[in-house]
């Protein structure tokens, strides 16, 4: 079967990157590739979404895999999963799951989960700088997005639901199944939590994810986790400085000590990023010289530079984020010279981070638990359909106010160049569109 098809039935049915980044799966499909990796790992703390999907969906999983291996013609699959949760779900390293896909361990480390870093600890293939897996002839899909193309291509199915854990700072934590859209604050109703008193969320892991309100925001293709904890640990206050109060810090408080630097995930596999550099800048100097901080574009956001290399309460993550902005505004991006080659330092297996060590280091270890799995779809009687769930251009309603519409019925299309269309999750009334959302309620 040809790549086109498998192109056209993903984006057709909005499948996009489930574990936090919603790059559109289709775009992914181009020539080249041997290897399809499927990303179990997880590294950040307290997630358990794709761990309980191998562990309570694992046949479907590796149909799915087996899919897109027939339409693409990929030879060699890999589940990639860290060797402790391989160890509590009976999968050793080698184990054949079907005809090509097998179970590829990997050690505790943060952040292994790293597309970058997954790759070369995976198959030893570094991925140049600037460069895409492609290029080493690899894709790489999460767990959930193998489990939804599989959705679509065998079942005609579009991504309408979404799994997610809740945990943290509560007496049991789960993993669930939601319409997508589903208000956050109706979610954790329907399994009975209650945020405590001086408490904040994470939409996404404790390091990488992004605080959000629970009684104002939505479930979306993207939201993987929804993780409680106190607003008082350093996951948290690590989070709250802005840019321009860490170059203050930066400029009296760095000693240039290049810690960060050494202990950064994408500087020890060779790339030429170095976060203490980073801090020395201003952003008006990003501004007028752009050329000084392409290397920021390397940057995969983990944080270790921050929350737990600086010893003087520095994140330069933040700050590279700020000219992350800078260069996408003016369409820029590191590119090597021709001819150019990197390597992984020698140092790499003795500087990475063990997990344990990084929890406690953002004071979630404690509120780590292992989830209840929740099965039965959670019942929303409204939803909030947004049309930006996805990395490129937003979708277009193609329902007005006032219309009837049936679970699984297209209510937006995809536009122009990179984008993908959008489903109703739940059956019921348009209550409201504008560019930016469709809104359904239950009908009565």
């Amino acid at each position: 079967m040809p790549k086109i098809e498998l192109k056209s039935i993903l984006k057709k049915h909005g499948v996009v990157g489930a574990g936090g980044a919603g790059f559109p799966s289709y775009a992914k499909l181009t020539d080249g590739a041997d290897l399809l990796v499927i990303n179990c790992i997880e590294c950040e703390p307290l997630m358990y979404t794709d761990y309980m999907l191998v562990e309570e969906r694992l046949p479907q999983i590796v149909e799915g895999a087996e899919a897109v291996m027939e339409f693409t013609n990929i030879k060699e699959a890999v589940l990639a999963i860290k060797e402790y949760r391989a160890m509590t779900l009976g999968l050793t390293d080698g184990q054949v799951l079907g005809e090509g896909i097998r179970v590829k361990t990997v050690p505790n480390i943060y952040p292994i989960g790293d597309e970058i870093n997954l790759i070369y600890q995976v198959t030893g293939r570094l991925i140049q700088p600037g460069n895409l897996p492609i290029t080493q002839g690899v894709i790489v899909y999460n767990v959930e997005t193998v489990f939804n193309m599989r959705a679509a291509i065998r079942h005609d199915k579009p991504v309408i639901e979404k799994w997610i854990t809740i945990g943290g700072n509560l007496p049991k934590a789960y993993v669930v199944r939601v319409p997508i859209g589903m208000r956050i604050s109706d979610v954790l109703k329907a399994v009975n939590v209650e945020i405590p008193e001086h408490s904040v969320m994470f939409d996404g892991g404790p390091a990488m994810g992004i605080l959000k309100n629970p009684k104002s925001d939505v479930v979306c293709k993207t939201t993987n986790a929804l993780i409680i904890v106190p607003e008082d640990i350093p996951a948290v206050t690590n989070k709250q400085k802005s840019a321009a109060q860490n170059l203050r810090i930066a400029a009296s408080a760095c000693c240039q000590c290049t810690r960060c630097t050494d202990l950064c995930p994408r500087h020890l596999l060779g790339y030429p990023l170095e976060p203490h550099k980073m801090v020395r800048s201003t952003l008006s100097a990003a501004q007028a010289t752009p050329e000084l901080i392409l290397s920021a574009s390397l940057c995969c956001g983990c944080d270790i530079c921050g929350s737990f290399a600086c010893c003087q309460g520095i994140s330069p993550m933040l700050v590279i984020k700020e000219y992350k902005k800078i260069l996408a505004e003016k369409k820029m991006k590191f590119t090597p010279k021709p001819g150019e080659t990197f390597s992984p330092s020698p140092d790499r297996d003795a500087r990475m981070l063990v997990t344990q060590k990084w929890k406690e280091t953002l004071g979630v270890a404690k509120y780590d638990k292992h989830p209840e799995w929740l099965p039965d779809l959670l019942d929303a009687s409204s939803v909030e359909i947004r049309m930006r769930q996805h990395i490129g251009a937003p979708s277009i309603p193609c329902v007005k106010e006032g219309d009837q519409v049936e679970r699984g019925q297209l209510i937006a299309e995809a536009a122009e160049g990179l984008s993908v269309p959008q489903y109703a999750s739940i059956s019921g009334r348009v209550d409201f569109v504008d560019a930016t959302r469709v809104v359904i309620r239950k009908n009565g």
